[in-house]
């Protein structure tokens, strides 16, 4: 009866699209009260992911926003294209993992394969091995289909720890495989996230390693990510039987908290501590240092090194020193060496100042000095190299908006610099300081990509309302008449101090090759400007954020490169803040809004297996309730009002946005929205976050957000034949 009742409503919403708010969710309201103020939220009961009732009403959402994206002719223009793309270079490389001893490790993609093998090769030769296929998992189960998110080699490069996942889900098997013999260890670790979790790191002798296990091995538990714990593995034992290393149970004294998670950092073989590092969601964290002897003996003496209060970073030990980014009395930061002894990292040595308008974003230290790269805005890339005491800037082979690093550590001269940048296919090149030349290196065929000729990129500022000046990328064809008759999608993120750098992305040059604009917004929240640029857009100041986003938009149209009938916004995770809010704020702004994955009821956060208060608040605060209820988008629906057409995504394995908070905010849209616009809500019920899926299902889900986009702004190659329109 049910799947009769589907079909004469999808018959239906082919003639009239607004017959989808027929369809509305169940609304069981709930009423609190968080410091004399009552709130109550309508659809409280969709938040049970258990009650079979709220997982029909999830999929029948889902079949129906299918039903009408198979309406849009190039609905498939996207992933058609992207495959085509994939079949013109041959294949893809990612995850690169090199040793000191030059092998390198990485995970390949052939054109015509749906997930990535991993493979062996020795540095400078063509001859690469197959190491292991993620078909071979577990192939004798059904109904399984794993991939490989995160790979680590041991020193010497005859063992390696695979991680595989399924389902985008984030929680791994980790599996070791002996390289030589091409065989897998018959023990594993289960339930763990090592991509997430900051890898797995060798012991000096290959006989094991560190990594962060749990308390817990429910994903769903508002436990899971409390009292983590570092842990040492030795190969060959029963991976339950690992040794607890740096954890709030095994060192007390050091005083970690539940929500605090305790790591070892990277260390080099010659270093004689570990470094281990308490990670919350702040900028600058407590670390501590134990002697490697120490640790391996089974003592617990951590020492306390640097406070958060140091404002010090990405510590690196060098030559009896601790060489280290610092933003103590900086506006930005710069780079500085203290004793490792008798550490002062408030009055350290000061290698490299501050730079005006210059951020040092990563160095690597080798033996011919201190690489170094800087950005401005997030999107302007420069390098130089710190040697004996001369600070030597150097030229790149091209405009670079992005710059990555790679080296083989402090005792060799080897350093590679892979470039980007928003319009401009990455490179690798090795660079020879001795002769400053760049020898391209790249693991991939570069290709030429015709249709993407004319496309360029420009990065301006936006003055906001409050004078701060807002970095703003633009991606466009050269012969752009400024018209506002554009097609304009503008993504904006805004959260824990990310970076939104410059990538060749093909999904931005598609759009832009079909007519569109591309631009991204650097709203305060990251970290485009320094940590003064994140706490700009963090809890009380959040509003920031999304207002940021309203003031780009309005100088763009003010500028004509578009109009409000144009306009689409895209945030996905915590960038749904920046959406949500920016659309409940200003519905009469935007023409269509793309929620994917959105962070879009954080007054509800704290009650997830993922809730960020030290991030965005806290409902135990009176002030942390009030800067989460302000940036609840789900909460700042109205009844009565008209809001842009809405396509709203999530994921049912997700782990960091439990997709009840997409669900509850389309529920409450569809029962309040006052226009004829489409509201439509799709479920990955193989997918979580987006992550850890096979490719051709990620290019799907940007292909419908694309398609979705260009049809309400009116493109007349996504027109459907049909009037659903509104």
């Amino acid at each position: 009866m049910k799947k009769l009742i589907f079909i004469i409503i999808s018959k239906f919403c082919i003639l009239n699209i607004s017959a989808q708010k027929i369809n509305t969710a169940v609304s069981k309201p709930t009423t609190d009260l968080y410091f004399d103020t009552k709130i109550v939220d309508e659809y409280r009961n969709l938040e049970d992911l258990e009650n079979p009732q709220t997982i029909d009403w999830m999929k029948s959402q889902t079949a129906y926003t299918n039903s009408v994206l198979n309406l849009i002719p190039k609905r498939n223009y996207y992933i058609e294209k992207r495959l085509e793309f994939d079949k013109r270079r041959g294949y893809s490389v990612s995850e690169l993992k090199m040793t000191n001893n030059d092998k390198y490790f990485y995970l390949k993609r052939n054109a015509d394969e749906k997930i990535a093998k991993l493979y062996y090769r020795e540095r400078g030769s063509e001859k690469e091995e197959l190491l292991y296929d993620p078909a071979n998992y577990k192939n004798s189960e059904a109904n399984h289909e794993f991939v490989i998110n995160y790979i680590s080699p041991s020193w010497d490069g005859n063992k390696i720890a695979v991680s595989m996942v399924e389902k985008g889900v984030e929680l791994s098997d980790l599996i070791i495989i002996d390289v030589k013999k091409k065989q897998v260890y018959p023990e594993f670790i289960a339930n763990t996230a090592p991509a997430t979790f900051d890898g797995v790191k060798w012991l000096d002798d290959n006989s094991g390693f560190f990594y962060v296990a749990f308390s817990t091995i429910d994903p769903k538990s508002i436990d899971f990510y409390k009292n983590t714990k570092t842990v040492l593995y030795k190969l060959g034992t029963d991976p339950k039987k690992v040794i607890d290393v740096f954890s709030a149970k095994n060192n007390p004294d050091l005083k970690i908290t539940e929500n605090q998670f305790p790591m070892i950092l990277e260390y080099n073989i010659e270093d004689q501590y570990y470094k281990g590092m308490l990670v919350d969601f702040q900028s600058y964290r407590k670390t501590f240092i134990i002697s490697k002897k120490d640790l391996l003996a089974g003592k617990k003496n951590w020492k306390p090194f640097s406070e958060s209060s140091d404002k010090a970073k990405n510590l690196d030990f060098w030559n009896g020193k601790v060489i280290f980014q610092s933003s103590y009395n900086s506006s930005l930061n710069k780079l500085c060496k203290t004793s490792i002894d008798h550490p002062d990292f408030k009055n350290a040595e000061v290698l490299i100042p501050e730079r005006k308008d210059e951020i040092i974003k990563g160095y690597k230290i080798t033996k011919d000095g201190i690489y170094y790269t800087t950005t401005k805005n997030g999107v302007e890339a420069k390098l130089y190299l710190y040697k004996n005491g001369e600070d030597i800037p150097i030229r790149l082979p091209f405009l670079s908006g992005n710059i990555d690093l790679e080296s083989k550590g402090q005792n060799f001269p080897d350093i590679w610099i892979t470039c980007s940048g928003w319009a401009n296919d990455e490179q690798r090149f090795r660079y020879d300081a001795k002769t400053n030349t760049f020898k391209p290196e790249n693991l991939v065929p570069i290709v030429e990509y015709p249709e993407f000729k004319d496309i360029i990129a420009q990065e301006i500022t936006v003055k906001a309302r409050d004078g701060e000046e807002i970095p703003l990328s633009l991606i466009y064809n050269k012969n752009l008449v400024k018209n506002g008759k554009s097609p304009l999608l503008i993504e904006a993120y805004g959260s824990y101090g990310v970076v939104d750098s410059p990538a060749f992305a093909k999904s931005y040059l598609l759009w832009v090759s079909q007519g569109g604009i591309m631009a991204i917004a650097h709203v305060r929240g990251g970290g485009e400007k320094g940590e003064q640029w994140r706490l700009g857009g963090y809890k009380e100041t959040k509003p920031n954020t999304w207002r940021d986003l309203i003031d780009c938009t309005e100088y763009l149209i003010k500028e004509k490169y578009t109009s409000k009938e144009k306009i689409a916004i895209w945030g996905g995770s915590a960038g749904g803040i920046a959406v949500g809010r920016a659309m409940t704020e200003r519905p009469d702004l935007f023409k269509a809004v793309i929620a994917e994955v959105g962070s879009l009821n954080m007054l509800r956060e704290e009650v997830t297996s993922n809730g960020q208060p030290q991030e965005f608040g806290s409902i135990k605060d009176p002030k942390g309730f009030k800067a989460l209820l302000e940036m609840d988008a789900y909460h700042h629906i109205k009844k009565g009002v008209k809001y842009p057409a809405t396509f709203i995504t999530g994921g049912i394995n997700d782990q960091r946005v439990s997709p009840w908070m997409p669900t509850k905010f389309a529920a409450k849209l569809m029962a309040d929205d006052a226009s004829d616009n489409v509201i439509l809500l799709k479920i990955d019920f193989e997918g979580g976050h987006g992550a850890n899926i096979p490719v051709a299902q990620q290019y799907a889900g940007i292909g419908d957000i694309f398609a979705f986009a260009f049809w309400q702004l009116g493109h007349p190659d996504y027109q459907p034949k049909e009037n659903t329109k509104k």
